[in-house]
């Protein structure tokens, strides 16, 4: 007594039922990219107010030094130094383009593995780094001058005299390298996020 069972020959998926396979690798890269992509917008909405924060610092910035007469008054403002204008107008530059730039980064966190916006953002983040970079080191040699002055070439410090004047500017000096600072972190999160796995 014996049974015998009789298996079909035929293999073919079909046949056999099988369901696609499902790419579960994908997710984890997504992931990761949306991560870096959300933490992008954080940082940007940090520079922007560093940023701001630094032009509208640096844009109040004066002081009057009454003396004996009203007619006789000695003043110092941010618009009576050339590199002082510069930084304001860096600064404003600066922080429009963080602002401008913003929905390209939304866009990174819908599409976390499109290269083109992540593409164009590490670049115009470089050049904004660089302007504000150029505009933090010139605003930095003033302050310098400002509070030690310079003996060899006879400049006085005037930190002395124009003490509010010389703490507001060396304030937004800080909050544009703090700035700077972001913008370097941003340019890193773009090219993590342009790696291929």
């Amino acid at each position: 007594m014996s049974t015998r069972v009789e298996i079909p020959a035929d293999t073919s998926a079909a046949a056999k039922g099988t369901a696609p396979l499902i790419a579960v690798s994908g997710h984890g890269k997504g992931g990761y990219k949306r991560g870096l992509a959300i933490f992008d917008v954080v940082l940007r909405l940090g520079a922007v107010a560093a940023t701001l924060a630094a032009a509208a610092i640096m844009g109040t910035s004066d002081q009057t030094l009454p003396f004996f007469t009203q007619f006789f008054q000695f003043q110092a403002s941010y618009d009576d130094l050339p590199t002082f204008q510069f930084f304001v107008i860096a600064m404003a530059i600066v922080s429009g383009y963080l602002v401008l730039s913003l929905p390209f980064s939304i866009v990174a966190i819908i599409r976390p593995r499109a290269a083109g916006p992540r593409l164009l953002l590490i670049i115009l983040d470089t050049v904004a780094l660089t302007l504000n970079m150029a505009a933090a080191g010139a605003a930095t040699a003033i302050v310098y001058l400002a509070h030690n002055g310079n003996s060899g070439a006879n400049w006085l410090a005037i930190c002395n005299q124009f003490g509010d004047f010389c703490q507001k500017s060396s304030g937004a000096v800080v909050a544009s390298f703090i700035a700077a600072v972001v913008l370097l972190v941003l340019i890193v999160i773009s090219a993590l996020a342009l790696r291929k796995h």
